[in-house]
């Protein structure tokens, strides 16, 4: 069986034990095998373009103040507990654990206003200038349920390559859809509680049992919130092998070679089109590892 170097399989050759889709030819660069990530070299704080300026400063602002929030209200809510005090202390009693926290919430409001306006009007911008593309989006689409089947096949060992996936893969436009509902829950129901008057001139007859349910819905939501930011988002996307100890995109907008190629390939072959170093990096690659194109002979 012929071979090329760090153990990647001549086209040629292996056509016939591989599937159809292993390889992606891609004019001027040559024929990329499906696992060719396993043989890239990658920075560690991002090889390729991401998120822009605008997201990076939105991520951080939703987050820290979530954060705050957390750490103040949950407390707050749950005064009458063992731990709950001590918590409130460290910010200097319940007085001013109410004062932090409703600056944290301010800087939520803003935050989530930031990016719903910088969202909206990168969109308008792109469809005026015919550049929008759905597929780069985190609009759910059909081939995303196929490709979480397809990824449940491969880590059941039933296929042996993961599906390519757009910009946003399955996983994360779950995620998104999450935080858009969990932030909207938040501030309605803190609103709610912060301006119980207003409430009060909205349903006089119901404000108690308004007032009550907003209460639940902020401080159970707040709790399901943590649970997965800790126990999914934060260990999906930071502790998970390759990108351990964090993955620095939320920073630096950037993504790793490996990272997106693996798991956003469509993305990375609109890279390829778009950004000429990365074509030379690629087909630099595939000679140095004798890959040969999907045209030409083993």
């Amino acid at each position: 069986m012929t071979s090329g170097t760090n153990g990647i399989l001549l086209h040629g050759a292996t056509s016939g034990a591989l599937p159809d889709d292993y390889f992606t030819h891609v004019e001027g660069v040559g024929a990329i095998p499906r696992d060719i990530y396993k043989h890239v070299t990658s920075n560690p704080f991002g090889d390729l373009p991401r998120y822009s300026p605008h997201i990076v400063i939105q991520h951080f602002l939703v987050f820290t103040s979530f954060l705050v929030l957390a750490a103040t209200g949950i407390p707050l809510h749950y005064s009458d507990t063992i731990w709950a005090p001590h918590v409130i202390a460290v910010f200097g009693g319940a007085d001013m654990a109410r004062y932090i926290h409703r600056i944290g919430a301010a800087i939520m409001v803003f935050g989530s206003l930031y990016h719903l306006l910088s969202i909206t009007g990168s969109t308008i911008q792109k469809i005026i200038r015919r550049q929008f593309d759905i597929k780069r989006t985190q609009v759910p689409l059909p081939k995303d349920l196929f490709d979480l089947i397809h990824d449940v096949k491969y880590f059941l060992g039933f296929v042996k390559q993961r599906p390519k996936m757009e910009k946003f893969m399955y996983k994360q436009k779950l995620h998104y859809l999450a935080i858009l509902w969990g932030t909207f829950v938040l501030i309605f129901a803190g609103t709610a509680l912060l301006f119980p008057e207003h409430v009060a001139m909205l349903w006089p007859s119901n404000s108690a049992f308004v007032q009550a349910v907003a209460r639940l819905m902020h401080a159970d939501e707040a709790i399901m919130a943590l649970i997965v930011i800790a126990l999914w988002h934060f260990s999906n996307v930071h502790l998970t092998p390759g990108r351990f100890p964090a993955q620095w995109t939320f920073l630096t907008g950037r993504i790793t070679r490996e990272h997106q190629i693996e798991e956003h390939f469509l993305e990375y072959l609109r890279n390829l089109a778009e950004i000429p170093e990365e074509r030379e990096y690629m087909k630099s690659l595939l000679f140095e590892l004798k890959i040969s194109d999907t045209k030409g002979e083993s």
